[in-house]
């Protein structure tokens, strides 16, 4: 058993925002109460005081590498950066080596992540191999444990392939999610088309190659009724598509959702500059219209999700010529104060809000039992010290692949209870 005591419990979907105990017995929170007593000599207790108590983190966009590219992350040292970065529960994507579009692949994900700390889950394939031409057997995948379907970092071209799949996810009401970049009106990923990649002296990724798709994608499921997810967001005419079509969906209960990461909220094109090959991902970076237009768009609820698309790279890849370079970063642990430093403690956001796009939204989307703090609920708990200062030097993750090391960061993880266990604590 374990007991917290005097935190600041702060959970949006139950409401609760006051100094509580919380009382857990294995993976169940048993109460949470005032002066709450162990019930038993060998109870654990934590002193909370002066801590937020919140429900675990949930990143729905990460990747783990596992199956093929154990060099970057494994399932274990991606559940340990989660764990270290206040996140209970993540949703891996499936672009793996091979991807999970094949129920053996989806099995051994599944085990794999059993094994760990935290809840591990995984999407699968929308298509074989990703290759954008037939379906995956979805109703084989999500009767076999895949909560979700993409085909992250390989856009889907095919309209009708797209509208298939939509309708099928509907059935099933699970989430499909799109990576949206046509590549087509791409000459150089991972570098926005303007500063940056005149900086570079390349051709770069214009904000057209994700409008369009967003565009596309929106329409396809108010057509459908689809669960979709629009993910990591970069442009502010994507922000604002996200926002009408959850208008015009509002009749009709269209389940649109859509993300963004803590480095397009956080950073522009200026630190693919200063930065280069630690500063590449898809989407790129764009311009500061674009990072304001996502912050707002975060604050009216437009967009509903934070997601890290925590993306480990080796460092000998990201030392290649910015041209050469993989697409990418880590975020797990450095998410959350990203969130509080630029968001809350900004003003733009409150830490209520941060939470419910941090746990409670991405929880719901994909109709995991997490994101909230009640009684007979998931013992997943994450203590916050807001106002610590710290700033990231070294990683639990494989790789360290990010712009954000060296930062200055308000916002700690004391500790990550998941399922009752402590799996992180900090002890500086």
């Amino acid at each position: 058993m374990l007991l917290i005591r005097n935190g600041h419990v702060l959970d949006p979907k139950t409401g609760l925002d006051g100094v509580y105990d919380i009382l857990t017995d294995g993976d169940t929170i048993l109460k949470i109460g005032k002066e709450l007593e162990a019930p038993e000599a060998d109870c654990r207790v934590i002193d909370a005081e002066g801590l937020v108590a919140a429900p675990g983190l949930v990143d729905v966009h990460v990747h783990f590498r596992d199956p093929g590219f154990p060099d970057k992350e494994d399932i274990d040292s991606g559940a340990a950066a989660a764990a270290r970065g206040g996140f209970t529960s993540v949703v891996l994507m499936a672009n793996t080596f091979p991807a999970v579009d094949h129920v053996e692949t989806l099995e051994y994900v599944i085990n794999r992540g059993r094994e760990t700390g935290i809840h591990v889950y995984t999407c699968a394939n929308v298509t074989m191999g990703m290759k954008g031409k037939e379906l995956a057997p979805l109703e084989e995948l999500a009767d076999a444990g895949a909560v979700g379907f993409t085909d992250d970092g390989i856009p889907l071209l095919d309209e009708e392939i797209v509208r298939e799949a939509m309708q099928r996810t509907a059935v099933m009401d699970m989430p499909v999610s799109f990576h949206e970049e046509d590549p087509g009106l791409i000459e150089n990923n991972g570098i926005n088309r303007g500063e940056a990649s005149r900086h570079f002296g390349i051709g770069g990724s214009p904000r057209e190659a994700e409008i369009t798709m967003v565009e596309r994608d929106l329409e396809l499921a108010l057509e459908t009724g689809a669960s979709v997810n629009i993910q990591h967001i970069s442009a502010r005419e994507s922000v604002e598509l996200v926002r009408r079509a959850k208008e015009r969906g509002r009749e009709i209960h269209a389940d649109i959702h859509a993300e963004a990461t803590p480095h397009h909220f956080t950073l522009t094109e200026e630190a693919a500059i200063r930065y280069g090959a630690l500063a590449k991902m898809n989407p790129p970076l764009r311009e500061e219209a674009d990072r304001q237009a996502i912050i707002k768009g975060l604050a009216d609820g437009t967009i509903d999700i934070i997601a890290t698309d925590h993306a480990p790279h080796t460092a000998a890849e990201k030392a290649r010529p910015v041209t050469e370079a993989p697409s990418g970063i880590i975020g797990l642990e450095t998410a959350l104060s990203l969130g509080i430093t630029e968001l809350v403690d900004k003003g733009y956001l409150s830490m209520r809000q941060l939470l419910t796009l941090m746990s409670t939204n991405p929880a719901g989307m994909y109709h995991l039992n997490a994101g909230y703090l009640a009684e007979g609920g998931p013992a997943d708990i994450v203590l916050i010290d807001e106002k610590a200062r710290w700033t990231p030097a070294e990683y639990a993750s494989r790789s360290c692949n990010t712009p954000f090391t060296g930062w200055n960061l308000k916002g700690k993880v004391v500790k990550t209870i998941c399922g009752g266990k402590v799996v992180y604590e900090d002890f500086v």
